[in-house]
């Protein structure tokens, strides 16, 4: 199942989405879908269970690096992780770059051999294979009699370098090396398509438009978008024509849910959420804009589209005439979107 389609970069589509749950247990489907809807499917594991990947850091063209599952498959995000509460994710992390690089989580669990920062010795040399080991686990009772919880791991999370350029990892972040990090409930929704937006600097994926990715999915669908922020700019996600509610999943819960709803959050540097929508609903297919609402910053390059064919997967009336005026539109200078001074030196707090 191609959950990850998208058009920018690289040229190609790419499946980059890892469903390591589904490998191990499966999806529970129903039988009977009504026509035009969204298949509703629900997340069914294994508790405790342990997956394990080999992830592989490279160079890749234009001065980026990547992570990939394959050699020679590294890209730009890097692939998306997923695992349900309780389970462990185990990385074997091979670098094969000529620089020190490592893989930093966020929202899990993790021993500082396994924090990815040098300042816990936790990072890879140049050829150096290593192992990550990150623990997720659900909601637990406050104690004390009280009936408030401890939060688990559930949510949209992310994962980046953190040691390549500084200790802070600041040039391999603005390289591109990056991914999203799902941690799911047991009865989720699961999506029929997933698509992960990078703001890094002034960037989209570290692309600009008019060669941001072009996200695409059917009427109908059930469609997961994961936002993630980076570098130093502070930005803003707007996506035309759908909403959401600001909570864990995007959806209300019940008509009384106090779930702000919105179209508009922003995406600052280390920060992540997601969200659920169905594709074209009460709006129809077209071609949709999702930006960084930031004016300075969508008017240089900060812009993409998400694409809605109609249910049989044609393109709808003017759909067409709208990618093209958007590959041929003439943005603003974005200036070095998405690059960083090439510094390799030992880092020094000032």
């Amino acid at each position: 199942m191609d959950n990850d389609a998208q058009t920018g970069w690289p040229t190609r589509s790419l499946s980059r989405r890892t469903v390591l749950t589904t490998s191990a247990v499966g999806l529970a489907v129903p039988a009977v879908v009504a026509p035009g809807a969204a298949p509703r499917r629900e997340a069914a594991a294994q508790d405790g269970t342990v997956k394990r990947v080999t992830v592989y850091a490279e160079a890749l063209p234009g001065n980026l690096y990547g992570y990939g599952l394959a050699p020679g498959e590294a890209t730009v995000p890097g692939p998306t992780f997923e695992v349900y509460e309780g389970d462990t994710l185990e990385i074997t992390l091979v670098n094969n770059t000529d620089r020190r690089m490592s893989i930093h989580p966020h929202g899990v669990d993790y021993s500082t051999d396994s924090d990815g920062a040098p300042l816990n010795n936790s990072f890879n040399n140049p050829g150096e294979t290593r192992v990550y080991t990150w623990r997720t686990r659900g909601m637990t009772g406050a104690g004390g009699g009280s009936r408030r919880f401890m939060p688990g791991s559930a949510g949209y999370w992310h994962y980046h370098d953190h040691a390549m350029g500084t200790d802070h990892g600041s040039l391999g972040v603005a390289r591109g090396l990056y991914g999203a990090l799902v941690v799911r409930r047991r009865g989720d929704l699961l999506p029929d398509r997933q698509f992960v937006a990078v703001f890094n600097e002034m960037s989209i994926n570290n692309q600009v438009a008019p060669h941001t990715p072009i996200f695409e999915a059917r009427l109908g669908q059930r469609v997961e978008w994961i936002a993630i922020g980076h570098g130093n700019q502070f930005h803003t996600f707007h996506l035309h024509a759908h909403r959401w509610a600001d909570n864990r999943t995007g959806m209300l819960e019940g008509p009384a849910d106090p779930s702000q709803v919105v179209d508009n959050k922003d995406l600052n540097p280390g920060s992540s959420f997601g969200f659920q929508v169905i594709a074209g609903d009460g709006v129809g297919p077209g071609a949709w804009m999702y930006h960084c609402h930031v004016q300075s910053h969508s008017e240089t390059g900060m812009s993409g589209i998400f694409l809605v064919r109609n249910a049989d997967g044609s393109m709808p009336p003017g759909a067409q005439d709208a990618v093209d005026r958007f590959r041929g539109h003439a943005h603003g200078t974005a200036g070095a979107a998405g690059r960083a001074p090439d510094r390799a030196q030992p880092h020094e707090h000032h």
